[in-house]
């Protein structure tokens, strides 16, 4: 066999590509569309891929057929790690946005979700800055910049402070 001339079809090797990429995690069907296409790192370097754009598609059409791609199991599992690593509802929303997740997803996604922000904020605040969490205002700055980088939402993080006072 010459070099030019692949031992299997480009369809073929792209399938079996996006079942190795989805047996690591779930991705969104933009992700994998960018990592099927994406070059292949071997011993020489980069090679790029020369598969047709029509069997880029229909790798992805049998991923989502066969239930290995899913937009909407992807958003509600990735609200819920990065809920776990302490982000915010703000942040998650534009890193569901930039992996190609539509906004109507994301809005059913975050309401069904189980997540209290305000308490979830309160959690950061206190593992950050300590318990009590300062009542100074140089010091109340601080924290909020902190959360709101964060990406939660102004309304959470000045609910931190109401609930203190009581």
């Amino acid at each position: 066999m010459t070099e030019s001339s692949p031992r299997r079809s480009a369809y073929a090797r792209l399938l079996d590509r996006a079942i190795r990429i989805l047996a690591m995690r779930d991705h969104s069907e933009k992700e994998l569309r960018r990592k099927l296409v994406a070059p292949v790192l071997t011993k020489k370097g980069p090679e790029p891929i020369d598969a047709p754009p029509e069997e880029v598609d229909k790798v992805v059409a049998w991923c989502i057929e066969s239930n290995y791609l899913d937009d909407v199991r992807f958003t509600r599992q990735f609200i819920a790690s990065r809920g776990r690593k302490g982000y915010g509802p703000a942040r998650i929303r534009q890193e569901l946005n930039q992996k190609g997740i539509g906004r109507t997803d994301i809005d059913q996604a975050m309401y069904e979700c189980e997540i209290d922000w305000m308490e979830l904020a309160r959690e950061q605040a206190q593992r950050k800055y300590g318990e009590p969490l300062p009542t100074v205002f140089a010091e109340k700055v601080k924290v909020q910049r902190f959360l709101l980088n964060r990406g939660y939402l102004m309304e959470d993080i000045q609910q931190i402070w109401r609930n203190v006072a009581d």
